[in-house]
């Protein structure tokens, strides 16, 4: 007698909380293990687990029709561009509605998932609970564990250092001479946020620049005309794209700031509707790269040197899974190569959710990526043979080198393209299992008492 496959999903954010859903839809037996005390992960403000970054002005930097769950529109009556609060709560009516919670251990944090043998994974919480598992998902997300400059800008700085991860409010930027190095959303929202109590105007510093990308363009959210635009290729679609945008808000060296280093597409650009309206009107001025610290002054590769009492380090984040040994995440994880961003390639069995950079949403990717490890589990999907998993691998690394360059270029998608690839990829899985190829189902399913 075989029992339903038993997976273990790592996570409670988005991309566990699609991943439960999907697995429980296809007959699994599912635990969800959450290092916090609620679901939604990073989008939730004061989450148990103490890794969210989110911010009292956060808000989607993409709109709500291309965010949304494919399952589960979010109401009709929401703004274009949610609160982080109101997305929190849209991921737990999730978890309620679809019956996810109760497959959801909280406060069980993991500390190592292990391979026993051909057929078992075992998962050890940091409280010493052991079980074991057919199949593992990893879903911990990848922006929470803050990066800092590295090496460490040369000289020492007598005035308070954040990384953006830990900012919540202005209040710790009142009458304070602020620095904000980075150019991406964070360091958008926190410079024109500090801008309104600072004592002097917030200085924007960084080493390269990017597309700065309004949340509406000709009146509607700028990635309305994403989908519209997708079957072109993608260097025609940002002809369009750096066109419009020139036409709209000119490029960003009109407002002082460097400019973008890389095309639209290429670089992600940075959604703000308030960074330029604050640097026109001179409560933010932008700044190149620290060359180093002196005190109670920053000096500035032109050579300019500012008094400052508070740097915001907007610098990112590391891609940390600290439960998988080396053998599982290689020397570097943001390097690993997955089918479709999902399946490891040694053991299909152990499959990643979330981990990607998108150019677009990453709520509808999620789900897709769940969506199929979900149909493999529930034996209506046979992956490629491995060899054939690999020379797919290398060949997204070598196309997402030439767009993106040294970039994270593994972790690369574009989402329209790839959100309309994986149900056209699940097609294929199921034509393969027509043909005899060896699925999920197929193989031996442990029996848990």
């Amino acid at each position: 007698m075989t029992h339903p496959a038993r997976v273990a999903v790592i996570g409670a954010g988005a991309a566990g909380l699609t991943a439960t859903k999907a697995l429980l839809d296809v007959g699994a037996d599912v635990v969800t293990y959450e290092k916090g005390d609620r679901p939604g992960g990073l989008w939730v403000r004061g989450n148990s687990n103490g890794l969210s970054p989110a911010y009292d002005s956060l808000h989607l930097n993409t709109s709500k029709g291309r965010t949304e769950f494919a399952d589960f529109p979010m109401p009709a009556e929401w703004p274009d561009y949610p609160s982080a609060d109101l997305v929190a709560g849209y991921l737990a009516d999730y978890a309620r509605t679809f019956g996810v919670l109760e497959s959801i251990r909280f406060d069980a944090a993991v500390a190592a998932v292990e391979r026993e043998d051909d057929s078992t994974w075992t998962v050890t919480t940091a409280s010493g609970d052991v079980d074991q598992y057919d199949a593992v998902v990893v879903a911990n997300g990848h922006n929470w564990d803050p990066k800092w400059p590295s090496p460490a800008y040369p000289g020492h700085f007598d005035g308070t250092q954040m990384h953006a991860h830990d900012y919540r409010s202005a209040d710790v930027f009142r009458d304070k001479r602020v620095v904000v190095v980075g150019m991406g959303n964070s360091a958008m929202d926190i410079a024109v946020d500090a801008s309104y109590v600072a004592e002097a105007p917030v200085l924007l510093s960084a080493r390269h620049g990017v597309h700065i990308l309004p949340k509406y363009l000709f009146g509607r959210p700028a990635d309305a005309t994403g989908g519209a635009i997708a079957a072109l290729p993608w260097r025609v679609r940002q002809r369009i794209a750096e066109t419009s945008l020139r036409l709209a808000v000119g490029r960003p060296e009109k407002y002082g700031l460097p400019a973008p280093s890389g095309g639209f597409f290429q670089n992600h650009p940075t959604i703000s509707d308030t960074i330029l309206h604050r640097l026109t009107h001179g409560a933010v001025e932008a700044r190149p790269g620290i060359a180093r610290l002196d005190g109670d002054r920053v000096v500035f590769t032109d050579g300019r040197t500012e008094m400052v009492d508070t740097i915001v380090w907007a610098t990112g984040y590391r891609v940390t899974i600290p439960f998988l040994s080396p053998r599982w995440l290689g020397t570097n994880p943001e390097a690993m190569l997955l089918h479709h961003r999902v399946f490891h390639l040694e053991d299909p069995s152990l499959a990643f959710v979330g981990l990607m950079q998108s150019t677009g949403a990453a709520l509808p990717v999620v789900e897709a990526q769940a969506k199929l490890f979900a149909a493999y589990v529930g034996g209506d999907y046979a992956l490629p043979t491995p060899d054939e998993r690999d020379r797919e691998a290398h060949r997204a690394l070598d196309e997402a080198k030439d767009r993106w360059g040294d970039k994270r270029p593994a972790m690369r998608i574009d989402f329209d393209r790839y959100v309309a690839a994986i149900p056209r990829e699940i097609e294929a899985g199921r034509r393969r299992l027509a043909t005899g190829t060896e699925g999920f189902a197929a193989r031996p399913v442990a029996v848990n008492a």
